[in-house]
């Protein structure tokens, strides 16, 4: 029993996370300037509410995220997108 006792065994696998690579999607595809008249490439960067989604979630450099914020707001402003969202997506 003391041998025994030595192994662990589970019922389920262990789920060993494995962290992807964040990486900025403007840097990598070359992106200069963000479009405040493109909302539904603006709709990915927001969540169901109408938040604009962190840098930690999405990976954005804070250059970008600052161009991000700003062109979101500007589409806000025409009424391209919304302030409060009730599940945008």
């Amino acid at each position: 029993m003391a041998e025994n006792s030595s192994e662990i065994k589970y019922l389920t696998p262990i789920d060993i996370e494995v962290k992807k690579e964040k990486y900025c999607r403007f840097k990598k595809n070359g992106i200069k300037y963000i479009d405040y008249k493109n909302p539904d490439y603006l709709l990915m960067l927001v969540n169901e509410q109408g938040k604009i989604l962190p840098r930690r979630l999405t990976g954005t450099s804070q250059k970008y995220q600052r161009k991000v914020a700003q062109a979101i707001k500007r589409s806000r402003h025409l009424a391209l997108m919304p302030y409060v969202g009730d599940q945008l997506k």
